[in-house]
């Protein structure tokens, strides 16, 4: 049962749920987060961390929308593992319905925020995967 983000997270891209990650399976997009459900173990902690709820469980996606999206896109978007900040109009988008028709981006995030092996903290810039 992997948990998955849905279009609650368009334009909003909350990331306090990348910090709490134990297997780093978050992947960024230019406008919002998804999950490799693949690399997802399953573990829930990243679901209260989400201050809008747009973190939800593969029980919950009854048409299967969001884990095909969030599968197809972790697959090309780069793997996001630290907290960012959200865009700066993020709260304008909380309560707005049907995110996904209006603003999905298939653009992958700008950069990579990540820990090396010394915890130094590094950021560089998206390149596709092959």
């Amino acid at each position: 049962m992997p948990y998955l983000v849905n279009e609650k997270c368009i334009k909003c891209k909350f990331t306090d749920c990348v910090e709490v990650c134990p297997v780093d399976c978050f992947y960024e997009g230019e406008n919002m987060l998804v999950i490799n459900p693949d690399e997802c173990i399953d573990c829930g902690v990243c679901e209260p961390e989400c201050p809008i709820g747009a973190i939800i469980s593969d029980t919950e996606d009854v048409e299967e929308k969001w884990l095909k999206l969030n599968q197809q896109y972790s697959e090309v978007w780069p793997n996001i593992t630290l907290k960012k900040d959200a865009p700066n109009d993020a709260k304008d988008y909380e309560e707005e319905t049907n995110k996904f028709d209006k603003y999905f981006s298939e653009s992958p995030g700008g950069t990579d925020i990540v820990k090396n092996n010394n915890n130094e903290i590094t950021e560089k810039r998206y390149e596709e995967k092959k």
